[in-house]
């Protein structure tokens, strides 16, 4: 017998999400995603100086602020065709590197890890066979008997006193949890480092951004942060050699620990290769641009369709209109007044609110499209994009992550087994390697384009008649674009197509389901009281659901109170 099962809202993410599922024989038969707040900044921006839109659109999220800054200010110079001096270039590069590494820290150790670990099994683990065990899969120092005794005994201690805080409520237990006592004691180890980790990362976004979240550096035209090797207040090589060692510090805690740590977890759920795969169309674009027109980058973007490599179709530069001029946003199920596919040109942002209807409007997230097709976007599309491309950085340390997580599992991990739920963990696992290398390479272009002279950060933008832009960025979720439409120095009409618009997007007009709604068909469920299995997937993404949508009560009432995990 069919049961339908609500998860409203989905705990451990960004905003208000709710998940609807259909079980029957024990497994997910159908599934609904739905956006539970409005976004309605982009008619806030209507108006306004388009110079200013970069300090509004990081308000669409209280997490991903940095990744919007980075959006706006790259549609508006799109739409009016300033280049920016290669500084500016490499200072942003930089802080959208350090911001991925903190995004993905966060992610897996804080947001999904506990999906998979079970904090209370950790309390009957032996810390010297955890040690042993840390010890062979990578030389990270902070593995030993003694760290992980004291983590057992402050972990007991919180159990003694009722103090669990946010382990209290998880599905500790589960029969789907499944990892034996000391490899949990280590997840709960490196979850407790990773929150000092993660504070490095961001240490460097606030350095060169002057705060974060919502840095207050960038300029359309380049970056407000002077260069000044004589000067303590600007830009110089204590600065510089200051981010340099956070850099290091973040490159060998991702290395040895959160890689080996999605590997060898991973590695324990080989079934999970099998679940959650869903959409596979993908889509990335390139970022860590290397030169000051955008059209030489470090990290390769483009379109594959059907789980096939060979379909793989470049995206070349700010400029591609293979990009531009593909996309479109539909609102047949989202909470919006019509019911046509758009052009982010075109698109508008008009609230129509009903009651959920399972076959009629039931979000309020949008559904974009690619050449009609469903895509799905985020580290994995990222990492087969860069495998099929030839990216040399990602192809090495992808090969890396399924070797060891082939040998901890005892089966070959193939590229295929990469649709999945794990392989969407593998992968964000794996570009985090992949950004920390390019953003040592950035900071040394960074340097030396400074010793040859260059202190250049900024050049001045000119508004006239009808202007048009798009700006995108491949953040850690996945593609986010913005589109504007200027006239006369003011914007006309401002969209947004952030990561979990693609994929938290409900059906589409031919009734086709976003990824989020795919992806959990066929996943078991073994307890419908409890259903982690959906977690699992979902937290798979990494959902960020105050982009997608927002929420705004002017009269500054409290709009909802909900009890998270």
């Amino acid at each position: 017998m069919s049961k339908r099962i609500v998860v409203d809202p989905i705990t451990r993410i960004e905003g208000h999400l709710r998940i609807d599922v259909e079980v029957d024989g024990g497994k997910v038969t159908k599934a609904w995603s739905s956006g539970q707040m409005w976004r309605g900044i982009e008619n806030i921006l209507i108006g306004r100086d388009p110079r200013e839109a970069w300090l509004f659109t990081q308000r669409f999220c209280g997490v991903c602020t940095t990744v919007h800054a980075i959006a706006s200010v790259r549609a508006v110079e799109n739409a009016v065709q300033v280049e920016i001096p290669l500084n500016a270039q490499l200072i942003r590069n930089l802080i959208l590197a350090a911001h991925a590494m903190h995004d993905h820290i966060v992610h897996f150790f804080h947001l999904s890890a506990l999906d998979w670990v079970d904090v209370v099994s950790a309390l009957d683990a032996d810390p010297k066979a955890t040690a042993k065990l840390a010890q062979s899969l990578s030389p990270w120092p902070r593995n030993s008997i003694q760290e992980l005794t004291a983590v057992k005994d402050r972990l007991g201690g919180f159990v003694a006193r009722g103090q669990l805080g946010i382990f209290a409520n998880g599905y500790w237990g589960h029969e789907a949890m499944k990892l034996p006592p000391e490899v949990n004691l280590l997840g709960v180890h490196h979850y407790l480092q990773a929150l000092d980790y993660q504070r490095k990362a961001n240490q460097v976004v606030a350095i060169l951004g002057g705060k974060t979240p919502n840095i207050q550096n960038l300029a359309v035209g380049g970056v407000a942060n002077a260069i000044n090797l004589d000067n303590q207040s600007t830009i110089n090589m204590t600065t510089l050699f200051n981010i340099k060692n956070l850099l290091d510090e973040m490159t060998d805690f991702v290395k040895n620990v959160y890689l080996t740590d999605v590997c060898a977890i991973g590695a324990m759920y080989p079934d999970w290769l099998g679940y959650g795969a869903g959409v596979v169309n993908y889509l990335a674009v390139p970022d860590l641009p290397t030169d000051a027109a955008g059209t030489k980058f470090d990290l390769p973007g483009g379109t594959i369709m059907d789980g096939d490599l060979g379909t793989y179709k470049a995206i070349t530069s700010f400029e591609d209109k293979y990009f531009a001029d593909n996309i479109v946003e539909g609102i047949s199920h989202s909470w919006y007044e019509g019911d046509r596919e758009l052009h982010p040109y075109e698109g508008t942002t008009i609230p129509k609110y009903t009651e959920f209807q399972d076959d009629g409007k039931y979000s309020w997230i949008k559904s974009p499209r690619f050449q009609d097709r469903v895509m799905q976007v985020g580290p994995l599309a990222q990492v087969l994009v860069g495998a099929v491309s030839g990216h040399e950085p990602t192809a090495r340390w992808l090969k890396f992550a399924t070797d060891l997580a082939g040998s901890v599992a005892g089966i070959p991990i193939k590229t295929e087994m990469l649709h999945s739920t794990l392989g969407r963990h593998l992968a964000r696992a794996v570009r985090t390697a992949v950004i920390c290398e390019k953003a040592q390479e950035h900071w040394k272009l960074l340097v030396d384009n400074i010793a040859s002279g260059d202190t250049d950060t900024f050049n001045e933008p000119t508004f006239s008649g009808l202007q048009m832009g798009y700006g995108f960025h491949e953040a850690p979720r996945g593609t986010l674009s913005h589109f504007v439409v200027i006239e006369n120095g003011k914007i006309k009409n401002y969209q947004a197509v952030v990561p979990s618009t693609w994929n938290a997007g409900p059906r589409d007009a031919k009734n086709r389901p976003g990824p989020y709604e795919a992806s959990l068909v066929g996943n078991p469920i073994a307890d419908p009281e409890r259903p982690l299995e959906v977690l699992r997937t979902i937290h798979s993404f990494d959902p960020c659901i105050a982009c997608a949508v927002h929420t705004l009560d002017v009269e500054g009432n409290e709009i909802g109170s909900v009890r998270t995990l």
